[in-house]
Formats: structure tokens, sequence, C-alpha cells
């Protein structure tokens, strides 16, 4: 764990995602939960302090598994709230895989542990010790995605809004509403934020860009491939050519490549077929 600014820090030794942290005046809050239940605990404790929220930035199963473990009062938007309250208390995970950090797991139970207790619509703010943070909605990578915006810290959490090294997953997304934060994103209220990706950590301001060069030439895949009639396979088949911009480890190409094709092929089967 690192500290980005006084008070404000990263964690990016767990495997599902990056995870943030604010303590301030003896509270914390928390960003994301590490996806194995031990290595809750074990952050918690590097924490040192006892957390008085947990932010999920979405419904994402790397994110959410976890908090099953922890017992703190968990904070998401609504939507995401109520995507993983429909969840049933008990999955068989790797059955359909999707690249998730997840699918590695075999079963998973007591995820009705994990259902958030405090849903908002537009902007929550929450105090940790005398300091007000604000968690808002942003939509995109999912219907539920939120960013934790630290203002006297110049940090903003983006959750999946910002995918670096692998392409992200694409099945829940909003392509339009992707873009429409990314631009606000690079609009003048966040131009001296350091900007943390869950997938990545700390990214360059040039990321937003390449983020939305890439949505937008997956928009133009699926409409092309909308006019010729084709059905949500060959959606998935452009996987390979789409993952050509990204510098994807050699030990991660080929789940990086399942992630992308099962999004593609969501995608396309619900918003173009």
């Amino acid at each position: 764990m690192r500290e980005l600014v006084k008070g404000v820090f990263l964690q990016d030794e767990y495997p599902g995602v990056r995870l943030g942290a604010v303590v301030v005046d003896g509270s914390a809050l928390l960003i994301d939960s590490p996806l194995r239940i031990e290595d809750g605990r074990d952050w918690l404790a590097a924490i040192g302090v006892q957390p008085k929220y947990m932010v999920l930035l979405d419904d994402h199963p790397d994110r959410v598994y976890g908090a099953r473990g922890l017992d703190l009062p968990l904070v998401a938007h609504r939507e995401a709230r109520e995507a993983i309250a429909a969840w049933p208390d008990t999955l068989r995970a790797g059955g359909l895989l999707q690249g998730a950090e997840v699918d590695r797991l075999k079963r998973v139970s007591g995820l009705a542990r994990a259902v958030p207790h405090i849903g908002f619509e537009d902007v929550l703010r929450l105090y940790v010790g005398e300091s007000v943070l604000e968690v808002h909605h942003r939509p995109g990578p999912r219907p539920g995605s939120s960013w934790v915006v630290v203002p006297w810290a110049r940090v903003v959490f983006v959750g999946d809004a910002i995918w670096q090294r692998e392409p992200p997953y694409l099945g829940e997304a909003d392509l339009e509403a992707w873009l429409e934060a990314l631009a606000a994103l690079r609009s003048s209220a966040f131009a001296r934020y350091k900007i943390v990706s869950a997938r990545d950590g700390v990214v360059p301001r040039p990321a937003i860009a390449k983020m939305a060069s890439f949505l937008r030439k997956v928009a133009h895949r699926m409409e092309r491939l909308q006019d010729q009639g084709e059905d949500p396979s060959a959606a998935g088949d452009l996987a390979p050519q789409l993952a050509r911009g990204f510098r994807i480890p050699a030990s991660r190409r080929e789940q990086a490549l399942i992630r992308l094709k099962a999004g593609l092929t969501r995608l396309f089967e619900e918003q173009y077929a």
C-alpha cells in the first residue's frame, strides 16, 4: 500500500481490483474490496483505523465478492445495489468465463452479506473525520458505476472507466455514457487531479483519450456488424483485432481475450442484434 497524497492510499497487491483508502482524523473510507476474504482482513489491519464506510464503485464481482467477509457499512449507486441484491446467495463461479479474476473461484457463498446498505442516485457526500468527499454516479462501464472524488487531495477514483494495459469487459457497457464520463474527466474540473483506475492504479491524462478512442472504435465496429445483419458471435470474433491497441502481458493475454470476446458478444446481443 502506498500513499498517493497525505491521507489517500492505493493498494495494488491483491488480485481483483486496485483498492483505495482515505484516512483522516482517525477515520477511514475504503474504496472497493479485495476479492479474497483473507486479503480483506489483512487490508483492514494495514489501514490501522476503523473504517466508517466502504464504497463499491459498481457491481463487478471482482470488487464485490470480498465485501461479504467485512463487517462494514457498504455504499453503492442504487443500480449497482439492485444488481447485487438480485444475485443468489451462493454462486458457482467459473461456469461462464468472462475474463474476470472471479473466474478462478469455484464456489462463492454468503453473497447476501455483500449487498450495499446505502444506495444513492446522483451525488452522495460522506464525512471522513471533518472532511467531506463525494461519490458521483458515472455510468458507462456498468449502469451503476461511480467515482469517488476527494476534493482536498485532488484525487479521483474512477473504477473501471479507464483500462490501460488490458481491454475492458463491455458486456454491461453504455458506450455513449462512458464517453460522456471520459469527456467530463478531461474537463478543467479534473485538470489537476490524480486519476486512479481500478485496473491500473494511477494513470496519465493521455490514457483518457486512448480509452475514448477505443470505445469509439468498438461502437463503429458494432454498428457495421449491425448493418451487415451479423449475429453476436461475429462481434466476439473482433476481440483479437480490438485488443491490438493494448500492451497485454503474455501471461494474461488469454484471460484478456476471453474478457473482451465475452463482453463484445453480450454488448452486441443486448444493444445491436
